[in-house]
């Protein structure tokens, strides 16, 4: 990941490790689905890791779509295929919307989600994984060209505020299991506070969350 930050203007490091939590959690969630010993759909159902990567998913696509797409198609005005490459990572974003609801609602169907899940599983991983890898070949190097730091710092402000008090989970959760350099690049641009309670607090109380078991969700 370091190597593929390296090449951009723009500190693209957030947005990767982002992408790599994202995958992360995908493996995890076609790991349970595709799982013979326990029920997955009661795991799915009540872990808080299935509530965590929605909400967080949620976040980093709305936040490109409010913040980032707006202000690049205004720039963009006379370039119909830079236009037309906005267009299609938006309706991938929207496209992975429908998938979660399908999942969520197979978890609540007695009769037939066992044997919904394993597909609608199949196929969000397949979606969402496209469509990072286009963001990441066609998108990022397009919001490197054309978006201001200034810009670039709004869309992660914006981030960080529709996270609002998740933060002490959040961070974690990006942090979990990425390089060592990442991990500490990330936090070396944090304020003080922050470092001191992912440190002292926050990561402590995630890695004892175990956040795939089942029951784990709060309320």
């Amino acid at each position: 990941m370091s190597s593929s930050t390296g090449a951009f203007r723009l500190d693209m490091t957030m947005m990767f490790a982002v992408h790599t939590a994202l995958r992360r959690e995908l493996e995890q969630i076609a790991r349970i689905a595709a799982g013979t010993t326990d029920d997955p759909v009661r795991i799915l159902r009540t872990a808080a890791g299935w509530q965590m990567f929605k909400t967080y998913l949620h976040v980093h696509h709305t936040s490109e779509d409010d913040t980032l797409w707006p202000v690049m198609e205004g720039v963009l005005a006379q370039r119909p295929d830079d236009l037309a490459l906005l267009a299609a990572l938006e309706a991938e974003h929207a496209g992975i919307d429908p998938l979660l609801e399908s999942i969520d609602a197979a978890l609540v169907d007695r009769e037939y989600g066992h044997e919904r899940l394993g597909g609608l599983t199949d196929g969000l991983v397949t979606a969402l994984t496209t469509h990072l890898r286009h963001e990441e070949t066609d998108g990022l190097p397009l919001i490197d060209a054309v978006v201001t730091d200034q810009q670039w710092a709004a869309f992660g402000q914006e981030h960080g505020k529709r996270i609002g008090p998740d933060a002490p989970r959040y961070l974690p959760w990006v942090l979990d299991a990425q390089d060592a350099a990442i991990t500490a690049d990330i936090l070396e641009r944090m304020p003080e506070p922050l470092r001191v309670a992912y440190r002292d607090q926050w990561r402590g109380a995630y890695l004892s969350m175990d956040r795939w078991a089942a029951g784990s969700q709060r309320d």
